[in-house]
């Protein structure tokens, strides 16, 4: 179908003298926002990575942006998923020795497209960083972390937007504004959400869930 933006089919992964996890099938449209939503110890994160060819399933298909994801290896998979697919981890991962901006510019040549000097400028002026441009992530707050990831995962605009727990160390007023910042730059740039979380409180901002 056209406008799927990504699909599963009969996912499973065994960890290495561990359990095996059987997941659901994943199946989402352009625009169409999910949740991925199961207590800690579900496998949340590990679906993520399956989704996003992080981690290779037992069993079981990929399709991101209509391509097979499991039918790529090396740099091939990592430029694909550069290009289309952008993800927030649950801690920022910014390299510690690279400013703001230079996090940010190496998204773009992961997904081999030339760095684009205004476009990362314009991101962080959308999220209320341009004056933390050339800052060392040890200069900033957690906040500011999380919008430097943010604009990390959007800056090549990808068609799908993955968030692993985004708001499960926050309060009430910190989650609505973080839920509110996805939702707006996700829209603006295009990007489908598919965020994971065992975070109830935001189960009804959500049409589309899916349950582990």
């Amino acid at each position: 179908m056209a406008d799927t933006v990504l699909s599963s089919v009969n996912l499973s992964y065994k960890y290495p003298q561990g359990a095996k996890l059987d997941f659901p099938d994943i199946h989402i449209l352009k625009n169409q926002h999910s949740l991925l939503l199961g207590d800690s110890g579900k496998g949340k994160t590990t679906l993520l990575h399956l989704l996003s060819g992080l981690s290779k399933p037992t069993q079981g298909e990929v399709q991101l942006m209509g391509k097979n994801l499991y039918s790529l290896s090396g740099s091939s998979l990592d430029s694909y998923r550069a290009k289309n697919l952008g993800f927030i981890f649950q801690e920022a991962h910014l390299l510690k020795n690279l400013s703001v901006a230079e996090n940010i510019k190496l998204a773009q040549s992961l997904a081999k497209v030339p760095v684009d000097e205004h476009a990362v400028m314009h991101m962080l002026s959308e999220l209320q960083l341009a004056d933390k441009a050339n800052a060392l992530p040890h200069q900033l707050s957690r906040g500011q972390k999380q919008r430097v990831a943010i604009a990390r995962a959007l800056i090549n605009r990808p068609g799908l937007l993955l968030a692993d727990e985004p708001t499960a160390s926050l309060d009430d007023t910190n989650t609505a504004l973080v839920l509110k910042l996805l939702f707006d730059t996700a829209e603006k740039h295009g990007a489908t959400l598919l965020i994971a979380t065992h975070d109830k409180r935001i189960k009804d901002k959500f049409v589309h869930a899916y349950q582990l």
